[in-house]
C-alpha cells in the first residue's frame, strides 16, 4: 500500500541490510522472471541480494535507501567499473513507482560521487523496457549494447550514460 507521508532518501546503514535483502528477495524475482526468465531472476536475486553482498556494499557506504512510515520504499547502489561510475542498483517498490522515489534515489546516488566524476553510468537487461525509457527520461543515453554469453538478446546488458555537470553534484546530503 503506498505510504501517504514524503519519503525519505537516505545511506544505508548496518542496521538495514536485512531489510534491503528482503526487499530484493520479495520485488526482484517477480520483476525480471517474465523479461529474463524464472532462473535469470532468481540468479540476480542469489548474486545481487544475498546479505553477504549488500552487506560489502553498505559497509562501503554506496547504498542508499528511500523509506517512509517505516517502508522500504526503493534501494539504489553505485559502484565502480574500472574507473568508471556505475549504478547497479535501482529499484522502486512496485506500489510506489511513478511517485518520484527513483530520481530521488538516482539524486542521492549522484551527490555521493566525487567532484571529479564526469560521466555516470548505469546498466540495464535489454528487455527491461520501463528501466530504459526512465533512464532515457533522465538524460542517460545507450552507449552500448553488450550481448549475454547466453545469445539470449532479452539478456544483453545495455549500458547508458548521463555526462555530469557541477552541478549535478551539489553538497553532499546523504
Amino acid at each position: 500500500m503506498p505510504s501517504k507521508a514524503e519519503p525519505t532518501v537516505r545511506t544505508a546503514e548496518f542496521q538495514d541490510i536485512a531489510a534491503i535483502t528482503r526487499f530484493g528477495e520479495a520485488h526482484i524475482q517477480p520483476h525480471y522472471a517474465p523479461l529474463i526468465g524464472s532462473e535469470a531472476a532468481d540468479d540476480q536475486v542469489r548474486n545481487w541480494w544475498n546479505e553477504t553482498h549488500i552487506e560489502a556494499a553498505v559497509t562501503q557506504g554506496l547504498v542508499v535507501i528511500a523509506v517512509a512510515d517505516g517502508q522500504l520504499l526503493g534501494v539504489g547502489q553505485r559502484g565502480r567499473n574500472g574507473n568508471d561510475h556505475v549504478i547497479y542498483k535501482l529499484y522502486v517498490h512496485p506500489q510506489h513507482r511513478g511517485h518520484g522515489v527513483g530520481p530521488k534515489l538516482l539524486d542521492a546516488l549522484t551527490r555521493k560521487l566525487p567532484t571529479s566524476a564526469d560521466r555516470l553510468y548505469i546498466e540495464h537487461f535489454a528487455a527491461n523496457q520501463r528501466a530504459g525509457a526512465f533512464y532515457e527520461r533522465e538524460g542517460f543515453t545507450v552507449e552500448r549494447i553488450e550481448p549475454s554469453p547466453t545469445g539470449n538478446p532479452d539478456h544483453a546488458q545495455v549500458w547508458r550514460v548521463r555526462q555530469l555537470r557541477q552541478t549535478d553534484r551539489p553538497p553532499n546530503q546523504v
